[in-house]
């Protein structure tokens, strides 16, 4: 090769090269948003604990700096592979929402590198470094829906579906139950475990039907997907029931007393701000009625069951209303306390 075009072949590569720099300079300033995952525990459309994440992530794909991705999955058996594809795929942040407690511990002691969280309850005595659980105390806005349900029963017979039985499932079935007994002591309080089936609304509604049919006139449903069959039964039997994380009064406008909301949505949202923010910590945090991060679907104003229910129960609304107001007072101001059942030993008169 002469001199003459040794100098134009080095010229090229000198031009490639800078060429390639500046594209990969481009490509990194594109891709230059910090990136999450969101594993979910079941599909979208529960309308419910699930959709409620998904309204965090869009708030953070619309307001902070970052890419988050949505990873549905079917039930049990793929949360691990959902959660290692993710982790496998680089993401700087990964929550898991309602995903089993052992299997974030142990993948975030064999990823120490890998920042982990959960918006929803991870029930452990410590969490690595590299683990963050923002819980949502639901026992208490449990027990206003309790109080509701103890006051409007007429055959004083009310009960629970709950997805599964754990720690963060019984939060909301003790804490119903004691608000029923608080004001109806003479209620019977029943309770129907899905074995951790939250995508199924086939067996709420099947497990719903059996509890109408021993006489209970109000389920409270905390079973997610499987909960919209909860719904469906009392519609179908002109009987009532309890909505649960989202305002689901409206699904059925006159059999859905109320709602106890769980503002899953804001807990997903702050887990991926704090993030971006650098003030991310590993470890347990909670949110608390009187953080705004639970509640009645009454408090934002839904009047869906005032409108539509039968005059024999709306009637007796006000005063309802109003002993859910004295006894909100009393647990604000530490005056009353309601059963933990993240803390505490089962109650005796819980049992």
């Amino acid at each position: 090769m002469n001199k003459k075009l040794l100098s134009v072949v080095l010229l090229l590569f000198v031009v490639v090269g800078v060429a390639f720099s500046a594209g990969a300079s481009e490509k990194a300033t594109q891709t230059d948003k910090i990136t999450v995952a969101v594993v979910m525990p079941s599909p979208l459309g529960d309308r419910s604990f699930v959709d409620s994440a998904a309204k965090g992530v869009e708030r953070a794909n619309a307001e902070l700096p970052v890419q988050v991705d949505i990873i549905e999955t079917q039930g049990v058996h793929e949360h691990e592979t959902a959660m290692r594809s993710a982790i496998n795929r680089g993401y700087d942040l990964i929550l898991g929402v309602g995903l089993d407690t052992q299997m974030m511990l142990d993948l975030a002691n064999e990823n120490p590198d890998q920042t982990f969280g959960s918006p929803s309850e991870l029930y452990a005595d410590n969490l690595p470094d590299n683990l963050a659980s923002l819980l949502i105390n639901v026992n208490k806005s449990s027990f206003l829906a309790g109080i509701a349900a103890g006051m409007l029963t007429e055959t004083n017979k009310v009960a629970a579906v709950c997805g599964g039985d754990a720690p963060g499932l019984n939060q909301f079935f003790y804490g119903f139950k004691q608000g029923v007994l608080e004001v109806n002591p003479d209620a019977e309080v029943f309770v129907n475990y899905l074995g951790f089936d939250f995508s199924n609304p086939t067996l709420g509604k099947e497990s719903a039907i059996a509890l109408y049919d021993e006489g209970c006139d109000i389920i409270y449903q905390v079973a997610g997907l499987s909960g919209e069959g909860v719904l469906a039964a009392a519609a179908e039997r002109g009987l009532y029931a309890i909505g649960v994380d989202n305002v689901q009064d409206s699904f059925y406008p006159g059999n859905i007393i109320t709602s106890v909301i769980k503002r899953v949505d804001n807990s997903t949202y702050d887990l991926i701000n704090e993030y971006v923010n650098g003030t991310y910590k590993g470890g347990f945090r909670s949110l608390d009625l009187e953080d705004g991060a639970t509640g009645l679907s009454w408090d934002v104003g839904a009047t869906d069951f005032a409108d539509n229910g039968p005059a024999s129960m709306t009637a007796k609304l006000p005063e309802v209303q109003k002993t859910i107001a004295d006894y909100r007072a009393r647990i604000l101001s530490g005056d009353y306390e309601v059963y933990d059942a993240l803390t505490m030993d089962l109650w005796d008169s819980l049992k």
